[in-house]
C-alpha cells in the first residue's frame, strides 16, 4: 500500500518510489506508483529537478570563484601554463565526447549495430602519432592561440586562414550539440519541439556565464565534474535495466537483422554506410587532426608545463574515452534488449530502428528511478556544456589573439583586456544560441549529422599545420590551393546525397566515414605538389 499524501510523509514516499520504480516490474507499477512518478507530461520528480537547479549553481559558482583570481589572460585562457595534465586529459575528453556522443553512441549501438564502436581500436595508433610526432614539435612553442605558429612559417593570411576556418568550425560544432542537447530535454520533459529555443538558450545562459567568468581552470574543473557524471549516468541505465530484468538477459548474442545495417569488415562500395575499416580510419584522422590543428586541444597542451606532460593528457584523453565509448555502447545495447522485452513501454510512434537516438533519453526520464533521473539528466546537461564552455573559452582566444591583439586592437591594460575577453565570450555564446536554430535542417542521425558538419573543416585546418610545421618547401599559395580542394572534397562527400542523389537503399552515394580520409589524402596531395610547383613564389613575411 502507498504512502498517504502528507509533506512529513514526502522523505519516504520518494524513496519508496524510487525502491519500487528500480525494484519491481513495470506494468505493476502503471496504476498507482506510476501514474504518481509521471508528473504532469514529465517523467521527473521535483527532486530531480532540484539537482539538476544545483548542479547548473555549482558550476556558475565555481567559474565566480576561479575569476577572484584572474590578473591577465595567460591565466584566463591557458591558466598560466602549469595545470596538471591528467585534469587536461579529462577535460579533453569532456570536450570532445559532448552531448554529441553521449546520445550518438548510445543510438548508433542499438539502431545500428556494434561495428562503431571497433574505432577504439585505432587509439593506440592517435596517442603514437600526437605524443611523439605532433606534441614534440608544438610544444617547443609556447603560445595563447594555435594559428601564432602558421605566420612565422607562412605569414598572416595562412594564420588567418587557420584562426577564421576554426571560428567556422567551432560555431557549427557547439550550435549543434545545443540544438541535439535542447532536443534530447524536450523529450526528457515531455514538452513538443516549439519549446527547443528556449531550453536552448537556459542551457546556453549557465555554460556562458561560468565560462566567460572563471576561464580555462573553470572550465577544467567543470569538466571533470561532467565526466563523472556522464559516466554515471550510463552506468546507471545500465544497472536499472539489468535488475529490471533480472541478469543480463539483455545482451545481444546474435546479429539483429530486422534492425542492425549490413556493417562488414571491409567494402569496395562507397555508399556502405560504416565498415570495420572505415571507422578506425576515420577516427584515426579526426583525433589526430583534431589534435593538430584545432585551438581546443592545442590550448589545453599548452596548459600543460611540457612535452612529457602534454603526452600524459592525451593518454588520459584516449583512456577513458575507451571506457565510456564501451559503457555507451552497452548502454545502446541494454536499451535495445529492454524495449524489445518490453515494446508496450515504447510511446507511441516510437521505434526501434527509426527512432533509436530518441530511446536513450526517452528512458533517462520516464524508466529511471527518481533521484536517478536527475542526475543523468544534469550529466546530459552537462555534456553539453563541456562542449560549449571549451568553445566559447577557445573561440575567444583566437578573436582576441590572432585579430584583435594581432591588429593592435588591445585594451590598454591586462585587467580590461580580461574584462574585453569576458565579454566576447558572452557574444560568441549568443551566437551560438542563434546558429542553433538551424540544425534542424541537416538529415541523417545523430552521428551522421556530426560528421557531415563537423568533420567539414578538421582536416583542412591540420593541413595548415601540416605544411607549415613539416613541409620545408611549403608556401601560402600552394598551401592555400591545397586547403582549398580539401575543403572541396569533405563538402562533396558531406552532401553528396544531395548533389548527386541517394542511393536506392537510400543512403549517400559515398559514406559519411570517407570524409576525413579523403579530405586529408586530397589536401596532401595537391598541396605538396602545388607548393613544389610554386617553390619560387614564397616571400618570407617578417614577423610583425
Amino acid at each position: 500500500m502507498l504512502l498517504k499524501d502528507s509533506s512529513r510523509f514526502a522523505p519516504f514516499k520518494t524513496l519508496w518510489y524510487s525502491l519500487a520504480f528500480l525494484l519491481l516490474p513495470e506494468a505493476a507499477l502503471a496504476d498507482d506508483v506510476g501514474s504518481s512518478l509521471q508528473v504532469g507530461a514529465s517523467g521527473l520528480l521535483t527532486i530531480d529537478w532540484i539537482i539538476i537547479a544545483a548542479y547548473a549553481s555549482s558550476t556558475i559558482l565555481l567559474g565566480w570563484w576561479f575569476a577572484r583570481r584572474q590578473k591577465d589572460t595567460k591565466e584566463y585562457f591557458v591558466g598560466s601554463g602549469n595545470m596538471n595534465p591528467l585534469l587536461i586529459g579529462v577535460s579533453l575528453f569532456a570536450t570532445l565526447l559532448s552531448t554529441i556522443s553521449y546520445m550518438g553512441f548510445p543510438g548508433e549501438a542499438l539502431g545500428k549495430g556494434p561495428v562503431y564502436l571497433s574505432n577504439i581500436l585505432s587509439y593506440p595508433f592517435v596517442f603514437l602519432i600526437v605524443g611523439f610526432v605532433l606534441l614534440p614539435v608544438y610544444m617547443k612553442h609556447k603560445v595563447t592561440s594555435a594559428y601564432e605558429l602558421l605566420e612565422t612559417k607562412l605569414g598572416v593570411s595562412i594564420r588567418l586562414l587557420g584562426a577564421s576556418l576554426f571560428l567556422i568550425l567551432r560555431l557549427f560544432w557547439m550550435s549543434l550539440l545545443v540544438y541535439l542537447t535542447s532536443l534530447a530535454i524536450s523529450i526528457m520533459i515531455g514538452v513538443d519541439e516549439s519549446y527547443i529555443p528556449l531550453i536552448v538558450i537556459i542551457t546556453g545562459a549557465v555554460a556562458i556565464t561560468y565560462t566567460s567568468l572563471g576561464g580555462l581552470r573553470a572550465v577544467v574543473i567543470t569538466d571533470l565534474m561532467q565526466t563523472i557524471l556522464l559516466y554515471g549516468g550510463a552506468l546507471l541505465v545500465i544497472a536499472t535495466i539489468t535488475v529490471r530484468m533480472g541478469g543480463f538477459f539483455w545482451f545481444p548474442t546474435e546479429w539483429q537483422t530486422d534492425i542492425w545495417d549490413t556493417q562488414p569488415l571491409f567494402s569496395l562500395d562507397p555508399s556502405t554506410r560504416v565498415t570495420v575499416f572505415g571507422s578506425i580510419l576515420s577516427v584515426l584522422v579526426w583525433h589526430s587532426c583534431t589534435a593538430g590543428g584545432d585551438q581546443v586541444s592545442i590550448q589545453r597542451f599548452m596548459a600543460t608545463k611540457d612535452a612529457r606532460a602534454a603526452r600524459k593528457a592525451i593518454a588520459m584523453q584516449l583512456s577513458v574515452g575507451v571506457i565510456v565509448a564501451i559503457t555507451l555502447a552497452i548502454a545502446g545495447f541494454a536499451l535495445l534488449g529492454y524495449f524489445q522485452a518490453n515494446p508496450q513501454l515504447l510511446p507511441a510512434g516510437m521505434t526501434l530502428n527509426e527512432n533509436a537516438d530518441k530511446v536513450f533519453p526517452h528512458f533517462i526520464a520516464y524508466h529511471l528511478p527518481p533521484v536517478a533521473s536527475g542526475l543523468v539528466m544534469a550529466g546530459l546537461f552537462a555534456a553539453a556544456m563541456s562542449s560549449v564552455d571549451s568553445g566559447v573559452n577557445s573561440i575567444t582566444a583566437v578573436v582576441m589573439t590572432d585579430f584583435l591583439d594581432r591588429f593592435r586592437f588591445k585594451p590598454q591594460s591586462e585587467r580590461k583586456h580580461v574584462l574585453f575577453a569576458r565579454g566576447l565570450a558572452v557574444g560568441i555564446g549568443i551566437i551560438i544560441v542563434l546558429g542553433s536554430a538551424v540544425m534542424e535542417h541537416v538529415p541523417g542521425n545523430i552521428i551522421a549529422v556530426t560528421q557531415k558538419t563537423v568533420n567539414l573543416l578538421t582536416v583542412p585546418i591540420f593541413l595548415l599545420f601540416f605544411f607549415a610545421l613539416f613541409i620545408p618547401f611549403a608556401n601560402p599559395a600552394g598551401v592555400w590551393i591545397g586547403v582549398l580542394c580539401s575543403i572541396a572534397t569533405a563538402s562533396l562527400i558531406s552532401f553528396s546525397g544531395l548533389i548527386f542523389g541517394m542511393t536506392a537503399e537510400g543512403l549517400d552515394p559515398v559514406s559519411f566515414q570517407w570524409i576525413s580520409p579523403a579530405a586529408l589524402i586530397v589536401g596532401i596531395s595537391v598541396g605538396t605538389v602545388a607548393c613544389k610547383v610554386l617553390s619560387g613564389s614564397r616571400k618570407e613575411i617578417p614577423d610583425s
